[in-house]
């Protein structure tokens, strides 16, 4: 549609003033219609949330987001916009975005009086169409509804009860727009209460001034359940009067949540050519979150963000990089060891149930990457009994036997690739046995899988792992307690 740019050129067009609900609504069939995605890059939530948006979205409903931190909230809300017009007609000056067909503010209905056709006409774009603000304990009526601006009365010589004294807030400002607001049970009771005429009644009241403004604002609210109890909670009017409340969720399996982990990290194009990643590399580190949300030393109130994995997965890539960087090698393969160099990453994501001396985070977070090693275990290589008859063999008894006899393998964590791969050899059986079970496993991801079995082997027990400043030591701890008795 050709821009007019005088409400007389934009009459003869076939535009027609829709609300923003309208608007949304009649684009979200369009796309239906058409068989395209309604939004982009929020895997997992097809069959769950996204429905629940766009019934919401249908119905013409404002909308609550609850779900724990991490669940892409805000990032649906943003996605929100695409489903807008591309552009739309603004009255010139106007401090609230008038519809020149359908004009709201006394600013526009006189300029339009005054100069009719003439009126100038200025266009939006729909990116200019968002507002977001992050509800915090300082936030004002004056700063959402507005407030009423004594030296514009003053200079102007008009009374406070005159429309045109007042300074609108954020939430006048976004008519005709997408309006969110972050983390609403942060904000203070009595300012929910403001919003309670704008919701239904479609007017504002400033310091007992109503002024009759039918503002159409799609409102887009996130909480996180935690809030209710620990910093505030959504009153219960305001919850009367939001539309829908949609429940978010973390990923269901492992396979959505390593499709998000590749769809968010960001690593250089050259280390991604540079160091390979086995596939059961990212399952662990997705697992790993997986079992930080069920274990009873975090905080499961507070959840564990999907950004934990997206943040570890760039520290493991990093660790490899470092040591390949340290050994001159121009290639290499993620290792086991290097998992120890997620633990700043989880760190900071986990809330602990208690919270101790700083090591303690650090040994919770190696407890789940240990958890989660445990889990997977039993898809690759024979579940390992508890109880067993005294002359069964076992398939891991020729393995443990090597280190029964008072041998060990020490694993530094920045060994050569070559020196590395030597190492893991010379346990007799590793490579047998790993290859017995794991027939399929690529030549690349040998070495891994070597490492993923003894690792393994220590958390189900059967092996001791000691890690000293250097690496990982493996020996049989129980047959050297026995000889020093």
């Amino acid at each position: 549609m050709k821009k007019s740019t005088t409400l007389g050129a934009l009459k003869k067009t076939d535009y027609k003033p829709l609300s923003i609900q309208q608007e949304l609504a009649q684009n979200l069939r369009a796309r239906m219609q058409k068989g395209q995605p309604t939004f982009e890059g929020l895997l997992g939530y097809e069959n769950t949330v996204i429905p629940d948006v766009e019934r919401a979205l249908l119905s013409g409903h404002s909308m609550n987001l609850l779900g724990l931190r991490g669940q892409a909230k805000t990032r649906l809300a943003r996605q929100l916009t695409q489903l807008l017009n591309e552009w739309v007609p603004v009255v010139e000056g106007s401090e609230i975005n008038d519809d020149p067909l359908a004009p709201i503010s006394n600013f526009a209905k006189a300029l339009i009086a005054e100069k009719g056709d003439d009126t100038p006409i200025t266009w939006m774009h729909r990116n200019d169409r968002f507002f977001e603000k992050l509800a915090t304990p300082d936030v004002s009526v004056a700063d959402l509804i507005g407030d009423v601006d004594p030296i514009k009365a003053a200079n102007l010589k008009l009374s406070y009860a005159n429309e045109k004294v007042i300074h609108f807030g954020m939430i006048p400002r976004a008519h005709r727009c997408i309006f969110v607001l972050n983390e609403l049970p942060d904000l203070q009771a009595r300012i929910q209460v403001a919003l309670f005429s704008i919701l239904q009644e479609k007017e504002i009241q400033i310091r007992g001034f109503k002024l009759r403004l039918p503002i159409e604002t799609q409102f887009v609210f996130t909480a996180n359940p935690e809030d209710y109890t620990n910093r505030g909670s959504i009153v219960t009017p305001l919850k009367d009067r939001i539309g829908s409340q949609i429940l978010t969720h973390y990923p269901h399996n492992l396979e959505t949540a390593k499709a998000i982990t590749r769809q968010e990290t960001h690593i250089d194009e050259l280390v991604q050519q540079a160091i390979h990643v086995p596939e059961l590399a990212r399952d662990i580190l997705e697992q790993i979150g997986f079992e930080a949300r069920k274990s009873e030393y975090v905080d499961s109130k507070s959840g564990v963000s999907a950004r934990m994995s997206i943040t570890a997965f760039e520290n493991l890539m990093s660790t490899a990089e470092r040591r390949m960087l340290m050994s001159g090698e121009q290639s290499t393969c993620i290792r086991m060891s290097d998992f120890l160099g997620i633990i700043p990453a989880i760190n900071g994501k986990v809330e602990l149930v208690y919270e101790g001396e700083q090591e303690g985070a650090e040994q919770v977070s190696f407890h789940l990457i240990n958890q989660a090693i445990k889990t997977l275990f039993p898809a690759y290589f024979p579940e390992i009994k508890k109880l067993k008859k005294q002359d069964e063999e076992g398939p891991y008894d020729q393995l443990l036997g090597w280190f029964y006899g008072n041998k060990e393998l020490f694993l530094e964590d920045n060994l050569p690739d070559n020196v590395h791969h030597d190492t893991l050899m010379n346990v007799p059986n590793l490579k047998k046995l790993t290859v017995t079970y794991q027939a399929d496993c690529p030549n690349e991801d040998l070495l891994f899988m070597m490492e993923f079995l003894l690792w393994g082997l220590e958390v189900n027990k059967k092996l001791n792992k000691y890690r000293t400043m250097e690496g990982f030591q493996f020996k049989d701890g129980l047959g050297n307690l026995l000889a020093g008795i």
